[in-house]
């Protein structure tokens, strides 16, 4: 077993920026020692977290989400101590950061955030940005480290306060490369060359290094992966649940994390997030029909306005039959009941039906139709049921 000296570092998890960085740091002199959760073939790879915590003082974790950080802190928790920094490079919530330090401060080792910008190339080249989070002094500390394979260090403050400048600078890149894509959809449905598009944008202040990197690519339909569709999405999964919680509409973030969840659905999680552009070229199952009959250059055509004729409901017809008037007295004998012949009940014709208003007119109040006089609209007894009435009127007034 090497013994373990101040130029020992720990490296756990050699993913495309991870595998990067080990090798910088050796070329600069540092002993580099290695773990990833699936074995490989590298010098220097020891068997399990906690003994790459017996060889080396400084340990750097480049493994890719909440989940796996919290793993790798809890495996190597046992052989940590006063001696130990960890610095975390995930990009994952301030939540699961914050937890990850608190596993390492109670084994009384240090703990510095350190979530970074920059491609591949960047990692290659020792010209990543790292932006810090932690004690002072362990920032001092590990700075000639960091420093080995960065252009840049950012001291952003307490921990979880640098995961939140990381999550929202992925923001803008992510949704910059999706403005990107669809605006070369547009060159490319108006039958415009798409190289032209890319250098219109080298002059353009709206230019930028991600565009300067992915722009062409896009157009080749290149996407070798360099920061992969999978961690932009875990990236851009943060943002909106980060937003939910604060109450914030983040449309931007949201439409980018929703065209990034379309490529990892379709099999493509491990290229470059640049892939958003497949949606929107032919050859792609989830291209978009273009609408019909619309014209990209001519102003769109606006339909005549409607014009509304109002017309007044037609006035309700006379009634052609007079109605019975009422008699001002009632006579009830017995002996009318019996004898009087049942009067018959007069029609009242209907009034024609006013058309209905159209939905902006003004509503016009239906006329009220005269109530018809109460005694007209008893319903007569029949005149064998009269008889037996009034026989029984009859019975019961001479007894």
């Amino acid at each position: 077993m090497s013994r373990r000296t101040r130029k020992n570092v720990g490296v756990i998890g050699l993913g495309i920026i991870g595998s990067r960085v080990r090798e910088v740091l050796r070329d600069r002199g540092f002993h580099v020692f290695v773990w990833n959760r699936t074995p490989k073939p590298v010098p220097n790879f020891v068997g399990a977290p906690a003994e790459l915590a017996e060889m080396c003082d400084y340990i750097e974790i480049f493994v890719s989400d909440d989940d796996a950080l919290l793993d790798v802190v809890k495996q190597l928790s046992p052989g940590l101590g006063a001696h130990h920094i960890v610095i975390a490079h995930s990009t994952v919530t301030p939540h699961s950061m914050i937890a990850a330090s608190e596993i390492v401060q109670r084994r009384g080792a240090r703990f510095i955030e350190a979530p970074f910008t920059g491609s591949k190339e960047a990692a290659a080249s020792g010209q990543l940005v790292y932006y810090l989070g932690g004690d002072e002094a362990a920032l001092r500390e590990a700075a000639p480290i960091l420093e080995a394979s960065s252009k840049e260090t950012m001291v952003i403050g307490e921990i979880g306060q640098a995961t939140v400048v990381k999550i929202t600078t992925n923001m803008v890149t992510a949704a910059t490369v999706q403005a990107a894509a669809e605006a070369l959809a547009v060159m490319q449905t108006a039958g415009l060359p798409l190289q032209k598009f890319v250098d219109a944008m080298k002059g353009n202040a709206s230019n930028s290094k991600t565009l300067d990197l992915k722009l062409s690519k896009m157009v080749e339909g290149n996407f070798e992966p360099h920061f992969s569709v999978k961690h932009m999405l875990k990236d851009m999964q943060i943002a909106s649940r980060m937003g939910l919680s604060h109450h914030l509409e983040l449309g931007i973030a949201s439409a980018a994390r929703d065209r990034l969840l379309e490529q990892m659905q379709r099999g493509h999680g491990d290229e470059d997030y640049s892939a958003v552009a497949r949606k929107y070229f032919s050859g792609t199952s989830s291209a978009a029909k273009p609408e019909s009959g619309l014209d990209l250059f001519e102003p769109r055509k606006e339909p005549e306005p409607e014009v509304w004729i109002h017309t007044q409901p037609p006035e309700v017809a006379p009634q052609t039959a007079e109605v019975t008037e009422q008699k001002e007295d009632v006579d009830l004998a017995p002996a009318a009941l019996e004898s009087a012949p049942a009067e018959e009940t007069p029609v009242v014709p209907v009034a024609e039906e006013a058309p209905v208003a159209a939905a902006d007119e003004p509503h016009e109040e239906e006329p009220v139709v005269a109530a018809e006089p109460i005694a007209d609209l008893v319903e007569e007894e029949p005149e064998e049921r009269r008889g037996f009435l009034g026989r029984l009127l009859r019975r019961e007034s001479n007894s």
